[in-house]
């Protein structure tokens, strides 16, 4: 149903943004021929324009039921071949982005593994400062960085095409390191508490090697993350629209991407229509799996909570990113971001310009600390409204799971284009275009963890005790869940300030000489070889503010409501009188090794 509604919505696409598709047709087959009204005449009568948009998508739907996905209005050829062939390509590259992320999460909690199957962790939080940078870090900055460093200057791998597998390596890493950057944060939020449970204490006592210890961990914390590893999934596939152009790469981001600007239908419908089939398989693999590593202890209520109360982690990092990120804003509020100095284009960074100038002679440090000023309100409003509608919507796993999918499946600059047709354009249309989507990865997590929450011990002995689903809700489960949201919430939040500026590029929001985040970073990125400067600061202040958000979100802590002794709210008096869901902790060498129905990881 969600499907068909997406794919209702392209074919509307180009009345909706009250434009003429012959004219953009036209102009994507010859841009050199002139728009006289015999000549869109002629591509009217050739497509059956004049028919409107209905039977048009009624004629689609009715060849697609017979394997004809119908020609393409720019170039005449089958849709279906084309499809297929730019899937081949994507799934290609998600193969190598997949071993990279792998890789990237592996190097994220390898200190927590280490410390944690030694019983050294105690209550150290899990470091993010390295993966927040990685995380901030957009995917087009890192592909221009590689391939202008790596593929140009250093020659040691291909910069441009897909003719092998030399050609995967770069855009695998563009790809694959922030990806894995925030699969290993939200890994390494979750390993704290494996470590604690009755198993590992039982683990340890047995003499387990600590490879195997650290093994089963991570098997424990896995099926909580499974739901967001699907959505990388498909994110990766045709989401990686900026990495496929800069690449010059046929897959199936790019083939859409370019369909959505021409208003070819036929390919943009089958191409979106491929994507959230990948959605949809993805997502019910991952759930799948999941539900098969967590194993009988899901369907018991026999798991143990992976989210104990702890102290709020304390440190002097956050303020001094803040203070950092303030003094930066403060001492480039008072230049001009839009003077023009033609004589000192392209200048190197220098007391009197500390972040240099760009090619047309604009202060650089100007432009990042008024562009602060909008871009990080914006992001701010969208995050929040995101981690509001997340929270809420993981409440509904059986209602957000389909849509959220669905909507993962669609490329940012599609959404964009359809929320402009809905919306109109205005300074907002970004905003909303943007929060579309955010919500999506903190719903999708917000449910993976109440499922394995609610199948915990201590919240079956609470309900047995007469506990009201309310009490369970507000006293148990959110309590448990949010502080991991909330950091994933703060993990992302780099990446919607940089997602706003990026559909400035589509007329949807902000345009030259605007000093947005993301328009630095585009406007700068063809100087990156001759001035890197143009491009390192504004990025090195966006990493910046990743980990100011990470560092700051490890002292994200709400802490349980004290109860009178004796008394249990939403417990009756009597049972909450005769024991406690909540057992006092007792030594190592006292607690049972496992039940029968426990969740240990098998060997």
């Amino acid at each position: 149903m969600l499907a068909a509604a997406l794919v209702c919505a392209i074919g509307l696409l180009p009345w909706l943004s009250r434009t003429d598709p012959a004219l953009t047709v036209l102009k994507a087959r010859s841009a050199d021929r002139d728009p006289t009204p015999d000549a869109l005449r002629a591509v009217r009568e050739q497509l059956g324009l004049s028919d409107g948009p209905l039977p048009l998508l009624g004629r689609w739907l009715g060849g697609l039921l017979h394997g004809d996905a119908g020609h393409s209005w720019v170039s005449g050829s089958q849709v279906l071949p084309s499809v297929t062939q730019a899937l081949g390509v994507s799934l290609m590259l998600l193969a190598g982005a997949f071993t990279i992320a792998l890789c990237t999460v592996a190097a994220v909690c390898a200190r927590t593994l280490w410390l944690g199957s030694r019983r050294r962790l105690g209550t150290r939080r899990p470091g993010g400062t390295g993966s927040a940078v990685l995380a901030a870090l957009p995917e087009f900055l890192v592909a221009s960085v590689l391939a202008a460093v790596i593929g140009v200057q250093l020659g040691w791998l291909p910069a441009l095409g897909w003719y092998g597998p030399q050609w995967m390596i770069l855009p695998s890493l563009a790809l694959g390191l922030p990806a894995g950057a925030i699969l290993g944060r939200l890994l390494a939020d979750l390993l704290p508490g494996a470590f604690t449970e009755p198993w590992a204490l039982a683990a340890a006592a047995r003499g387990l090697p600590p490879r195997a210890v650290a093994r089963k961990a991570v098997r424990r914390c896995v099926p909580g993350l499974l739901p967001n590893l699907g959505l990388f999934v498909v994110g990766l596939t045709g989401g990686a629209v900026a990495v496929e152009q800069i690449f010059d790469i046929p897959g199936l981001g790019q083939l859409t991407l370019r369909a959505a600007l021409a208003q070819d239908l036929p390919v943009l419908q089958a191409g979106t229509l491929t994507l959230v089939l990948l959605a949809t398989v993805a997502g019910a693999l991952a759930r799948l799996t999941a539900r098969l590593l967590t194993g009988p202890a899901l369907r018991d209520g026999a798991l143990h909570s992976l989210h104990r109360p702890a102290p709020p982690a304390r440190g002097i990092l956050p303020l001094l990113y803040g203070a950092l990120l303030a003094a930066i804003i403060a001492c480039g509020l008072p230049r001009d971001p839009l003077a023009l100095n033609p004589a000192a284009r392209l200048q190197d960074p220098s007391p009197a310009h500390p972040f240099g100038t760009d090619a047309l002679g604009r202060d650089i440090l100007a432009r990042v600390a008024h562009g602060a000023l909008t871009t990080l309100g914006i992001a701010l409003a969208v995050g929040v409204t995101a981690l509001v509608a997340g929270i809420l919507l993981g409440l509904l796993p059986r209602l957000s799971g389909p849509l959220a999918d669905t909507i993962n499946a669609v490329p940012p600059v599609l959404a964009g284009l359809l929320v402009t047709g809905l919306a109109g354009s205005g300074p907002w249309t970004p905003a909303l275009a943007v929060a579309v989507g955010a919500w999506t990865p903190l719903a999708t997590h917000t449910s993976a963890l109440l499922k394995q929450e609610r199948a915990t011990l201590h919240l079956t002995a609470t309900r047995a005790l007469g506990a009201t689903d309310w009490y369970l809700l507000t006293r148990e489960l959110l309590p448990a869940v949010l502080p991991s949201v909330v950091r994933h919430a703060l993990l992302r939040l780099p990446g919607i300030a940089l997602n706003l500026a990026a559909l400035g590029f589509l007329g949807l929001g902000a345009q030259p000489p605007s000093p947005e985040w993301g328009l630095l970073l585009a406007e700068n990125q063809p100087y990156v070889e001759r001035a890197p400067w143009t491009v390192l600061a504004p990025a090195a202040v966006l990493a910046l503010l990743g980990a100011l958000a990470v560092t700051a979100a490890g002292g994200v802590h709400l802490p349980r409501p004290r109860r009178r002794r004796g008394t249990h709210p939403g417990v009756p008096a009597t049972a909450s009188s005769t024991a406690s869901p909540h057992p006092a902790r007792t030594p190592a060498t006292e607690r049972t090794p496992t039940t029968p129905s426990s969740p240990t990881p098998a060997a």
